[in-house]
């Protein structure tokens, strides 16, 4: 609609017949028309969104999750019958065939119907709870062609159809009708289908704020925000539908691979790009997010597309030797942020996209991009408005930041102190704030930023510490704790701190140990206080001692100690520790492993009670020591610095009394805002980013795996003289290679 009101031109056409709607042209009257056609027997191409800004809160849109799938057009014939449901891509692929379970229900559902419809919407795959996931569980399905490898997916690995649009209701062809109007068919034509496998968009009109928290802490693309008057405009990439992104993809043309090394097989990372100027410009390059299938599927793919000629425009620098492809392959790629020269920082493999032509790929920017236009994150005020008075110093640093917010909602006492902290923060960043059973703590600051580069809070910290304590405290309960303290933030300057400060409030538990000599008294971790008010003086992380109070001398754990050495990728670190869960497996030997928060992973090992520091810390250095052997290329024990190489350091001398590490759930000091995370050791075998895991996304993760920490704290403990005797038997070599 224009500023006068008038609805302007609009022509779309259905094969050789056509209904539009016209406005102001000489004998008009300016109403809309609709004409009564056919169903059609070919199907348009779906609307796009555009990456132009959009305010999260805004009268004249509504606001949908980005489901991240397949989209896909559904015609469906009323009365069902053979041939009554056929599906198509964006791209006008038959996709009937692929999802069956999708088509039977659309069949079942048409027998419902008084008349034909034609469906906008998303093939999405579902989680264990039956919600809707990523587009990495996708690819398991949608490159199937068998019957028989399709009905073998059907039952575990489990799709849904979710409409978001309505473009023929019956014999009249509705895409001239504004939004409000299509979605009001939508909901009375879709909005009972008695079945999961069909649903409806979640769809929330003016405000976009609830919704974008949800895709935050589900980890989903993010939005799309739509003109409620906007008609449907097939083909086309038009700002009255626009994405609002919360994690960052790029479509991208891969045009070549690196060669594999160490445990790494078929290849070792994809070389990106995208067209600019008719060129192929590379963007960068990953090697994470495959599944073992998923490498020897692209392997297959890529090998008939070799050739000796580059396809870039300038050819790219690559860590291993480059094999070129010809530009015929576009998969999907999550990254964190463009680099100043145009390329993407922490790349991970999504999946293939069978779905985009590969000649229309370009490099997606918005306005969040260019941080120095001033503008918020989504290139508006959040509620739409103009901004009325002088500027204000802490609401330009809220816009600028990057928000931590939107993880599962916490209910109860929890879910009140964060919207507590939040508020203060809000409201000038000092106050007293009232514990559940903690008694209360005096915060201040809470607007600082702590990660300049993120735009992440001190009390976005204080906040991400309420909402994962229940987990944190009993892996630090007892335990005497040693402070890394930030006052400015990560980029400057830290310091250690031993002895608890003379002014710590009531409630945080300050003890004196009987084998201290020199540190008076100490901070003790199990309660929510002295968590909060650590992180109200700036210590980021939370490190605990191995042993607790009552037992100073017997370890309850030991600690493997992942270190990479400069210019040692992740990937590295993670064979390695694959390497010491075959080994720790071959003798018996429970563990856990994890995420340090940095550039590292800790394996720990849980003991028996009464088990000293030394005995632990002997038989640490005893696996280290087999693995380094076994594996020089890429591991070592060496303690001199300058000895170790580019190789990862298994580092066995944190097993003292008074050592520490970054605790699970841990924050840490890292560019990434990254938070120790517990993991699977079949997590571990796939392949991980240590950037995947962070503030942002640890609580989410936490909803949907639960506490990977605390078979730690219940083993039995590793019977140390059984393990012994097994690391004298001889080495077995795994027959079968790990999933």
């Amino acid at each position: 609609m224009t500023s006068t009101g008038v609805i302007p031109r609009f022509t779309v056409n259905w094969c050789t017949r056509s209904v539009g709607c016209v406005s102001g042209g000489s004998g008009s009257s300016g109403m809309l028309t609709l004409t009564a056609t056919p169903m059609p027997q070919s199907v348009p191409r779906p609307m796009l969104a555009s990456l132009d800004a959009a305010p999260l809160v805004d009268p004249r849109f509504a606001y949908e999750p980005k489901y991240d799938g397949i989209r896909a057009l559904a015609m469906v014939r009323a009365g069902g019958g053979p041939g009554a449901v056929r599906l198509w891509s964006r791209l006008g692929n038959d996709k009937t065939g692929q999802f069956p379970e999708i088509v039977r229900a659309l069949a079942s559902f048409a027998r419902k119907l008084k008349a034909d419809v034609l469906l906008d919407g998303e093939i999405v795959a579902l989680d264990q709870h039956g919600e809707p996931a990523g587009f990495q569980r996708l690819q398991g399905r949608i490159h199937l062609t068998s019957e028989r490898d399709i009905g073998g997916r059907v039952g575990t690995e489990p799709v849904a159809f979710v409409a978001f649009d309505v473009l023929r209701d019956g014999e009249t062809d509705v895409r001239a009708l504004p939004l409000t109007a299509r979605r009001a068919r939508l909901e009375r034509i879709f909005g009972n289908t008695g079945t999961t496998l069909l649903r409806l968009s979640e769809f929330s009109p003016g405000d976009g704020r609830a919704l974008y928290h949800e895709v935050l802490a589900r980890g989903w693309e993010g939005l799309v925000a739509k003109e409620l008057d906007s008609p449907y405009m097939t083909g086309r990439r038009s700002p009255a539908w626009r994405k609002i992104k919360v994690l960052r993809r790029q479509e991208c043309v891969v045009g070549g691979f690196t060669e594999g090394r160490g445990s790494r097989a078929h290849f070792g990372a994809l070389l990106l790009g995208v067209w600019e100027g008719g060129a192929l410009v590379c963007v960068g390059h990953t090697g994470t997010g495959f599944s073992e299938r998923e490498l020897a599927r692209l392997a297959a793919l890529l090998r008939p597309l070799e050739t000796t000629t580059c396809p870039f425009a300038t050819r790219p620098v690559a860590n291993e030797r480059p094999h070129w492809t010809r530009p015929e392959l576009v998969v999907e790629v999550g990254f964190t942020e463009w680099t100043a020269d145009g390329i993407m920082r922490h790349p991970k493999y999504l999946g293939l996209r069978d779905d985009v032509d590969v000649k229309r790929v370009r490099r997606e920017t918005t306005g969040s991009d260019a941080p120095e236009h001033g503008e918020s994150r989504h290139g508006a005020l959040e509620d739409g408005g103009p901004r009325k008075g002088p500027p204000n110093p802490t609401a330009k640093t809220a816009r600028k930041r990057r928000e931590i917010e939107p993880w599962p909602r916490a209910g109860g006492a929890t879910g009140r102190l964060i919207a507590t902290l939040a508020e203060v923060e809000t409201r000038g960043g000092e106050a007293v704030v009232d514990l559940p059973g903690d008694g209360a703590l005096a915060v201040s600051h809470l607007d600082k930023v702590f990660w300049p580069g993120l735009g992440v809070t001190k009390g976005a910290l204080l906040r991400y510490y309420a909402w994962v304590a229940p987990l944190l405290l009993p892996a630090v309960a007892d335990r005497p704790l040693v402070m890394r303290r930030f006052p400015d933030g990560i980029r400057g300057k830290a310091f250690y701190q031993q002895r608890a400060p003379a002014d710590a409030p009531p409630g945080v538990r300050v003890q004196t140990l009987p084998v201290d000599t020199e540190v008076p008294s100490r901070l003790i971790g199990g309660s929510l206080i002295t968590l909060l008010y650590m992180a109200q003086i700036a210590a980021i992380s939370q490190d605990p001692w191995f042993s607790r109070v009552g037992s100073l001398d017997d370890a309850d754990h030991v600690v493997l100690d992942l270190d990479p050495m400069p210019g040692v990728p992740f990937a590295t670190v993670v064979d390695v520790a694959r390497v010491i869960n075959d080994e720790l497996e071959r003798i018996g030997t429970p563990s856990v492993p994890k995420t340090s928060g940095a550039t590292g992973m800790h394996v720990y090992i849980p003991l028996p009670p009464r088990t000293s520091y030394e005995t632990g810390r002997i038989f640490c250095e005893i696996v280290a020591t087999l693995v380094a052997d076994r594996h020089p290329r890429v591991a070592t024990v060496e303690r001199a610095v300058d000895a170790r190489g580019r190789r990862v350091y298994i580092d066995y001398m944190q097993n003292f009394r008074g050592k520490t590490l970054a605790t699970a759930y841990s924050a840490r000091g890292s560019d990434f805002a990254g938070a120790s995370t517990p993991l699977t050791w079949r997590e571990v075998h796939a392949g991980i980013d240590h950037r995947d895991f962070t503030l942002t996304t640890l609580p989410a993760r936490v909803r949907r795996v639960g506490d990977l920490w605390a078979p730690l704290r219940t083993s039995p403990g590793a019977d140390l003289t059984a393990i012994l005797d097994g690391l004298k038997r001889p080495r077995v070599t795994r027959a079968k290679k790990r999933p």
